[in-house]
């Protein structure tokens, strides 16, 4: 490559660098800026889709039909970025704002998700899952006949999950310290909470053990959970593990550890 040739490349590549980015405030027309930011959020330049729907939300007036679209895209250009926070609240912003809009519950339930990606493992601050819970709730009761029912009844049982978990994964940790009477009250939590859950059926066994256990050596407590255990699980080898010898002489079944909530069987 001749000088002269690398000097054109060069000039060419410096021409490109200052050629000037998406500007959303040289268009005068709405529908030329939605146009232009819809373009770039479909070509995923997320910063440029950003400034432009952001300028939209500002600019439109409340009565135009692109106002909740330009929410709509704002918040989906945040999630392209990973501003999962803010692509909620812009999601929860247009449902709150355009309540009878077809993209409402649609604007529900991703403000769900995107809440529910920043709670990354039970482990952590339930904050933001107790919020998608809300948005997700809030779906289901002002459009309880949505296509979305199903997704967002899904994703309320799996966060339900998670808090089980949560409380579950405390109580265990107790429970391996042989800290029974405080695993105890954990799992109890877990029962009287989340009676749907897995989790559920997990504390009510650590509960029977528990109370078995040298240290404790509580039988009529752990009996009465049993008596619950088998009339909700009959089969579940974990149950009869943790209560052989616990059989239950009839079909009657006692509150778990003496507590007023027994869990409902859960839905197949």
């Amino acid at each position: 490559m001749t000088l002269r040739t690398r000097l054109s490349v060069l000039l060419l590549v410096a021409l490109a660098a200052c050629k000037p980015g998406f500007l959303p405030n040289k268009f005068t027309n709405t529908d030329a800026l939605f146009r232009a930011s819809l373009d770039r959020l479909q070509k995923k330049k997320w910063d440029d889709a950003v400034a432009g729907f952001e300028k939209l939300t500002l600019d439109l007036s409340s009565r135009d039909s692109l106002l909740p679209r330009a929410h709509w895209y704002l918040a989906k250009g945040h999630t392209g970025r990973y501003e999962h926070l803010l692509a909620a609240q812009e999601f929860s912003k247009l449902a709150e704002s355009f309540a009878d809009d077809s993209l409402a519950d649609d604007a529900l339930f991703e403000s769900g998700r995107s809440y529910s990606r920043l709670w990354r493992r039970p482990g952590l601050d339930p904050q933001y899952g107790q919020l998608a819970q809300v948005q997700y709730r809030l779906l289901l009761t002002l459009y309880p006949d949505s296509p979305l029912k199903k997704d967002a009844d899904a994703e309320l049982k799996r966060l339900e999950e998670w808090f089980a978990t949560k409380d579950y994964d405390t109580g265990d940790a107790y429970f391996r310290r042989k800290a029974y009477d405080s695993s105890i009250i954990y799992f109890r939590d877990v029962v009287k909470n989340y009676p749907n859950t897995d989790r559920a059926r997990q504390a009510m066994i650590r509960m029977v053990e528990a109370y078995r256990s040298p240290v404790m050596n509580y039988k009529e407590d752990a009996r009465e959970v049993c008596a619950t255990l088998h009339t909700l699980y009959p089969t579940d080898p974990g149950v009869l593990k943790a209560c052989v010898g616990m059989e239950p002489k009839d079909s009657t079944a006692t509150p778990a550890g003496n507590s007023s909530a027994v869990p409902a069987k859960p839905a197949p």
